[in-house]
């Protein structure tokens, strides 16, 4: 906001900003890849894989390619987890796509599990969410199937969280993405998951640090706060939880 403020002042007094990239110092060695340093090193404005699996996603999902490198990143260390990968929160199946592709290409045994009421949100907290029952409603699990593709991988199970889990507690969870936006149902989601979630696996929960989303925030702090796991937030507004003793 401050940067639009100033550029807005700048602008009215006629001045042009541009960003100019400083010169490598004289006899420094070679920065490989220069043109994604913005001013970071940053992989998802690149091309290769990345590129490629986020142009499954971009037509469906509201998730930033810096995001969805997150998730690729870390779905495929998750390939060396037990356990499956779970999907709460799918909307229109953008990620749930990348993820397909990602482990069709690998090769992998692991399922995708996709868990959504594929008709807008249920009640929502009245203190602690922005969001309303019935928001997100544009979507059906028949487009999702469409979108995703993978019958062989995908399991799709409509419903609301946690109904929406039974039968499956037996499962082994290598790798849960976490995008439903309201406290209730990420804490039930993580009440049912994270005893289920390997050694070695790892959580991440979209919606974090976004002031849209408090009670994303509230709910992962809440459940958290007597155990011995502590949840890394990113900048990309994402929260990752590792799971390291049981």
């Amino acid at each position: 906001m401050l940067k639009q403020i100033i550029k807005g002042f700048l602008d009215h007094l006629g001045i042009e900003v541009r960003r100019v990239r400083l010169p490598d110092p004289p006899g420094s060695p070679p920065i490989p890849d220069r043109e994604l340093y913005r001013p970071l090193f940053s992989p998802w404005l690149g091309g290769g894989d990345f590129r490629r699996y986020y142009e499954l996603a971009a037509p469906k999902t509201l998730v930033s390619p810096d995001r969805c490198h997150v998730l690729q990143t870390l779905l495929r260390q998750a390939l060396h987890v037990p356990g499956d990968v779970w999907e709460c929160g799918v909307y229109k199946g953008g990620t749930a796509g990348m993820m397909a592709a990602m482990l069709q290409d690998a090769g992998s045994a692991k399922r995708l599990y996709l868990f959504d009421t594929f008709a807008g949100m249920p009640e929502t907290h009245a203190t602690k969410d922005w969001h309303r029952q019935g928001d997100f409603a544009d979507t059906s699990v028949e487009a999702v199937t469409r979108h995703v593709g993978h019958a062989d991988l995908c399991v799709i199970s409509q419903g609301f969280i946690p109904e929406t889990f039974a039968g499956l507690e037996d499962s082994r969870v290598a790798f849960a993405h976490i995008d439903v936006d309201i406290y209730q149902s990420i804490l039930d989601s993580l009440a049912f998951i994270w005893p289920r979630l390997s050694i070695g696996g790892f959580v991440v929960f979209d919606d974090y640090g976004f002031p849209t989303c408090p009670g994303a925030r509230a709910a992962v702090d809440e459940f958290f706060k007597d155990r011995p796991c502590v949840p890394l937030c990113l900048s990309t507004g994402q929260a990752i939880a590792f799971k390291s003793v049981t």
